[in-house]
């Protein structure tokens, strides 16, 4: 065993860290009538609410409503928002 008191392959696998893997943000899709328009980075806990306020205050999106006000926003929970003018 090249001197050591132990050999590798009597070794126990590594435990995982579940907290170490979770990520604190994640990237929505902003549509605007379908296309792709903007992405933002925001908290993973981040609400209906807070989501929507986010994508209609994006610089991007506010050149794409041209002065417009959405007639619906819809939301997939942390993938996507898409406004409909």
């Amino acid at each position: 065993m090249l001197g050591k008191p132990y050999s590798i392959h009597r070794q126990h696998w590594p435990e995982v860290d579940q907290a170490a893997a979770a990520e604190d943000e994640i990237t929505l899709v902003v549509q605007v009538n379908g296309k792709v328009r903007d992405r933002i980075t925001v908290p993973v806990g981040i609400s209906e609410a807070e989501a929507r306020q986010l994508a209609l205050s994006s610089e991007v999106v506010q050149k794409h409503l041209e002065g417009k006000s959405p007639r619906k926003v819809i939301l997939v929970p942390g993938k996507l928002v898409n406004i409909v003018v």
